[in-house]
C-alpha cells in the first residue's frame, strides 16, 4: 500500500505545474495535500475528483489559505475534519480518516512566523494534535500522521542550521515539542530507513536554491511505534515540482 503527503502550495496553481500527470502516474492508494488555498467549488472535475478518487476536501474559512484534501482509491470507515477546536478548524488544517487497519491524519501546521508572532498559537495546535493522536492510540488504533509540519526537527534535517537557530521552524520550542512527540512512542518513518543528511523537502523559490538542494525537511510520515513492523519504505520524490515542496512516499507491508 502506498500513501504520498504533498504540501501543493495552491492545487490551482500545482495543477497548473503538472500535478495530474504526476497523480495519475504515481498511483497511490492514498494521497493527502496539504495548502490547497482553493475551495472546491472553485475547481474543475478532474482536479476535484481525480481519476474518480474518493475525495474529501476541508478547505479553510478564509479563501485562497490554508486547508487539506484527502484523494483515496478505497473510500474510508470514518471521516472527521478537526480537532474539535474552532479556533484551529476554521483553518482547515487537520483531517482523521480511519481506515480498516490504520487511522491517519492528514495536516498542515501552522507557521509561526518571521517575528514568531504565531508562536504561540503553533504550540496550542501542536498540544492539541498530540492529545488527538492519543486518544486515538489509547482505543487501540494505529494512527498514521502525514503534514507539512512546519518544524526541522534535528540539525540534519535543513542545510544551515547554525543561521537558523532564531528562525521560524527550526525554533527551541518547536523543535523541543516534536521532542516530546516522539517520546510519548511515535516515531519518523523516513528516519527509520535514511539516516544520513541532505534530504530535503522544501525549498525557497529563490533561483538556484533548489538546484543547490539549500532546502529543510518539514513534511514527514510518523507513526505509533505499535505499527513500526508494518512500515515497509519511506522517501522523497524530490524530483517532483509544481510546489516549493516535493512529496513525500510512505509505503506499507500487507
Amino acid at each position: 500500500m502506498k500513501l504520498v503527503s504533498w504540501n501543493v502550495n495552491g492545487i490551482r496553481a500545482c495543477e497548473k505545474n503538472g500535478f495530474l500527470k504526476w497523480f495519475e502516474k504515481e498511483n497511490a492508494d492514498i494521497v493527502c495535500v496539504q495548502e490547497i488555498k482553493a475551495l472546491p467549488e472553485q475547481l474543475e472535475d478532474n482536479l476535484k475528483n481525480p481519476l474518480k478518487y474518493h475525495a474529501i476536501w476541508n478547505p479553510a474559512e478564509k479563501p485562497g489559505y490554508s486547508g487539506t484534501a484527502i484523494f483515496s482509491k478505497k473510500e474510508p470507515l470514518e471521516v472527521k475534519l478537526g480537532l474539535g477546536d474552532p479556533e484551529f478548524d476554521n483553518e482547515g488544517r487537520v483531517m482523521i480518516v480511519k481506515y480498516p487497519k490504520f487511522t491517519l491524519i492528514n495536516s498542515y501546521f501552522p507557521n509561526s512566523q518571521r517575528e514568531h508572532t504565531r508562536l504561540p498559537y503553533k504550540l496550542a495546535f501542536c498540544k492539541n494534535f498530540l492529545k488527538t493522536a492519543e486518544s486515538l492510540r489509547k482505543k487501540g488504533e494505529n494512527v498514521i500522521m502525514c503534514a507539512d509540519w512546519n518544524i526541522a526537527h534535528q540539525e540534519i534535517d535543513l542545510k544551515n542550521p547554525k543561521t537558523n537557530k532564531n528562525n521560524a521552524g527550526f525554533l527551541p520550542e518547536e523543535r523541543g515539542w516534536m521532542d516530546q512527540f516522539i517520546k510519548q512512542g511515535y516515531i519518523d518513518a523516513f528516519r527509520q530507513f535514511e539516516k544520513g543528511g541532505d534530504h530535503y523537502t522544501w525549498w525557497s523559490y529563490r533561483p538556484g536554491v533548489r538546484e543547490k538542494n539549500v532546502g529543510w525537511r518539514l513534511d514527514y510520515f510518523m507513526a505509533n511505534e505499535e505499527f513500526k513492523d508494518r512500515l515497509k519504505n519511506s522517501y522523497h520524490r524530490n524530483e517532483v515540482y509544481g510546489s516549493d515542496h516535493c512529496p513525500v512516499v510512505l509505503e506499507l507491508k500487507k
